[in-house]
């Protein structure tokens, strides 16, 4: 498994959202700033996660994005599933066509027990875990080490 850089993005997004007050609306010109993501592009990823309920969207001058509930309702694996959807886990881990329950690769058996685990660890993070996080974040993407 492997998130497309479209649900990285989403991710950020909303973890960036998190760090912020309940409630408040930000400008997604603002997150695609902080974030370095294009505007555009950022426009299309939050447009599936209000479509999916995670975010609300707000119009005018004092509009922009906020998470639809609160951090502590939001976990990772929704987000997941709201932009890169449930084929993501349905893959083979080596690529392999045809691979399968009924005709399995030489990694099947052990990337399910994998996913399986994996799929509960990201139903367990939520975003107020994750909401203090965003500062590490922005450092990466400034190239920073820790």
């Amino acid at each position: 498994m492997t998130i497309s850089k479209t649900c990285s993005y989403g991710l950020w997004a909303v973890i960036y959202m998190a760090s912020l007050p309940e409630g408040e609306y930000v400008s997604i010109r603002k997150i695609s700033k902080e974030l370095g993501i294009s505007f555009h592009f950022l426009t299309k990823i939050l447009q599936k996660l209000t479509d999916e309920k995670i975010l609300n969207s707000l119009r005018g001058t004092n509009g922009g994005v906020a998470l639809a509930r609160k951090k502590a309702d939001i976990n990772l694996l929704e987000v997941i599933r709201a932009i890169d959807g449930q084929n993501v886990w349905n893959g083979c881990y080596l690529g392999l066509p045809g691979c399968s329950d009924e005709k399995p690769c030489p990694m099947h058996d052990h990337w399910k027990d994998q996913r399986t685990r994996l799929k509960e660890y990201l139903a367990s993070k939520n975003l107020e875990a994750l909401s203090g996080s965003i500062d590490i974040i922005k450092a990466k993407l400034r190239g920073e080490v820790f």
